[in-house]
């Protein structure tokens, strides 16, 4: 490859990783929080995908309110499925709320192709097909809304975690749940509000992800949400800046990949860099041991 061709490629991963770091948020926070994998995060996305695409063809609303839409739908349907869902089995074996989690992803997945039927479903173009050209990279407009709003979505949610009360207790929380409870946190409001904004993130990466692709489909979240929780455990389970870098590598991994000419492989690529990956540094790029008293 040329230097021209890998920027240009390297500018096309960053673009699709960013969406993969939005949905990977969200499994490594509630991991860190309840150590659960939920499994329906993924579906999530896909919902929050096709709530923007209603808001912009039925409403006809401009894109950003479509994605506030979408972010703030994708909040409240999270908050139920914790609240129904997840909530009766905190206290239960870890294998029964991750049972109930691909139960729930099932159901999500069956509603939504009833609802909207199997096929793909046409985003329409939101904003104009406007192509900049930085020395020898060509960037869209598109590219550029996906690669600022991700950025200021990452940075807003790394000041919620460090600066804000909620996000003091979000950390006590991940130390150790039962302590936290007795020091007067909220620990369910804590969890609600981790589900909560985990979803509001993916929800984003789906409405994203329409408008780079101009299409979604019920099944979009089971690909992209098993890439995601990769990019979580590559970077490190439990680890926020972990997670970014395990969707921007991926997202770079993917489409260099691809350009090598090995298209017919690229949902493998994913799933190679976590072998790979988790036999050099189990715990992933930036994840820490877990230590355990005895």
């Amino acid at each position: 490859m040329t230097t021209d061709i890998v920027l240009q490629q390297l500018l096309n991963g960053l673009t699709l990783g960013s969406t993969y770091a939005l949905i990977a948020l969200g499994y490594t926070m509630v991991y860190g929080i309840i150590q659960l994998i939920n499994f329906a995060h993924g579906d999530v996305y896909m919902i929050g995908a096709f709530v923007g695409l209603t808001m912009v063809v039925v409403f006809g609303i401009n894109i950003w309110a479509a994605l506030f839409v979408a972010m703030i739908a994708c909040v409240l349907v999270a908050m139920t499925i914790e609240r129904v869902a997840y909530r009766p089995l905190r206290r239960s074996t870890r294998l029964a709320p991750l049972i109930s989690s691909i139960g729930v992803s099932i159901f999500l997945q069956t509603l939504m192709t009833s609802m909207k039927g199997p096929q793909p479903v046409g985003f329409p173009q939101v904003v104009s097909n406007t192509i900049y050209t930085i020395g020898p990279v060509k960037i869209a407009l598109v590219q550029i809304i996906i690669l600022l709003v991700a950025a200021a979505l990452m940075i807003a949610l790394q000041l919620i975690v460090k600066r804000s009360k909620i996000g003091k207790a979000m950390r006590a929380t991940s130390e150790d749940y039962d302590t936290a409870s007795l020091m007067g946190v909220n620990v369910n409001r804590v969890i609600s509000f981790t589900f909560a904004i985990g979803a509001a993130l993916a929800a984003a990466g789906g409405v994203l992800i329409g408008m780079y692709f101009n299409s979604v489909f019920p099944l979009m979240g089971v690909m992209a949400g098993l890439k995601a929780f990769c990019a979580a455990v590559v970077g490190g389970i439990g680890s926020i800046p972990g997670a970014v870098i395990g969707g921007l590598f991926i997202g770079v991994a993917e489409v260099f990949g691809v350009a090598m000419g090995l298209g017919s492989y690229k949902d493998a690529i994913a799933f190679a860099l976590l072998i790979l990956v988790l036999l050099i540094k189990p715990t992933g790029i930036l994840g820490q041991p877990i230590q355990r008293k005895v």
